[in-house]
């Protein structure tokens, strides 16, 4: 099997005849979550695909995919920090079923590091996903640097990874929560959290897809914390750049694929944000993304995690009740956040893996 690695063009409009190969790109997509996970929930639409990649002013994007004749194999996606202090560049990449052992992986993780090396950048950051199997793993484990999550030794993406000189250098847990039945619990502990909160300075805002002009300041700064504050594990992490104008462009992209957004956010009485979460509602499907929680340092020990949290749940449950099902991402050694996320019903369903390489250069 002769097969051809190439770069994916960003068409102008979806539905083309210049979109056929993207579309191919986000089809197979589809297939890889449905070989892995036995579900397609963590998969991205052509819509929500198009619109994150027609923006590259603060981070670079680039996707590549193997073709076997005029069959797409295999692909990969590759995104970066833009910035003369950023170091890193991070990669996701996948092969149909019927086409790995092949060689097709290595393929495409070599195009990703010769972009690496094309940015003058030093190390490549891997993801892998491992849904659980509801067995412990039998056999020799791999252990990230933090935390207490064990990863089997025998999974083909250590074996890869290991081949290709990358070390697991994070792992994090993947959650489900079922929302039924526990609305009413919510609504009832969110009220008494935030009484408590009201009484120590903070209060609570709420907004929809777009951030309100007085604190589009205020979130840009907490968002940049994100990056930072986050437990990293051995993972290197570069710093991410927010002000009020990316703000605007990441709501954009988020509204342009189609996807909702609810922000739950505790402020202080000079409007700065103490913390926030964010919920994600793909288009037309019946479960929502729990992504960024964040509490700023000098504000954690207030319960603020919990109280935004609970505040988007319950908004969720009134605004898309279609949605019983809420997915999150939470490194294993952030015990704090993963003590949050158990009390409210979250159980694990699988582990992401991180797998660093150090030593890339032009």
């Amino acid at each position: 099997m002769t097969v051809e690695v190439r770069p994916v063009e960003v068409p102008r409009a979806l539905g083309t005849p210049e979109a056929a190969d993207f579309e191919a790109y986000a089809a197979l997509g589809f297939e890889l979550e449905r070989a892995n996970w036995g579900h397609d929930h963590f998969a991205e639409t052509p819509a929500e695909l198009h619109a994150l990649h027609r923006n590259d002013v603060h981070r670079g994007r680039r996707l590549f995919g193997a073709w076997d004749g005029r069959t797409l194999v295999g692909r990969s996606r590759i995104g970066w920090e833009r910035g003369d202090d950023a170091a890193t560049i991070e990669v996701t990449l996948g092969v149909a079923p019927a086409h790995r052992r092949r060689g097709v992986g290595s393929q495409l993780l070599a195009a990703a590091e010769e972009t690496a090396r094309g940015l003058g950048r030093s190390i490549v950051v891997a993801y892998s996903d491992h849904p659980d199997t509801g067995e412990a793993p039998d056999g020799p484990v791999l252990r990230a640097p933090d935390g207490d999550a064990v990863l089997a030794a025998s999974a083909p993406a250590a074996a890869f990874a290991a081949a290709h000189g990358y070390a697991l250098e994070q792992l994090e847990r993947v959650s489900s929560l079922a929302v039924e039945g526990r609305v009413d619990g919510y609504r009832e502990e969110f009220a008494r959290r935030a009484t408590r909160a009201a009484d120590l300075g903070y209060r609570l805002e709420l907004w929809t897809d777009r951030t309100p002009e007085r604190l589009v300041d205020a979130y840009a700064a907490a968002r940049a914390r994100m990056a930072l504050d986050v437990p990293a594990g051995g993972v290197t992490i570069d710093e991410e750049r927010w002000d009020a104008a990316r703000v605007r462009e990441h709501e954009s992209e988020q509204l342009d694929g189609g996807m909702g957004v609810l922000v739950a956010a505790a402020v202080t009485d000079d409007g700065a944000i103490a913390g926030y979460t964010e919920l994600l509602l793909p288009l037309d499907r019946p479960f929502a993304y729990q992504y960024d929680t964040l509490v700023v340092g000098a504000h954690r020990g207030h319960g603020l995690g919990m109280l935004v949290k609970l505040a988007n749940l319950v908004r969720l449950a009134e605004a898309a009740p279609e949605r019983d099902v809420v997915y999150t991402w939470n490194a294993d050694e952030n015990e704090h956040m993963l003590a949050i996320n158990i009390a409210l019903g979250f159980r694990r369903c699988g582990l992401e893996a991180a797998w660093q390489r150090e030593g890339f250069s032009r």
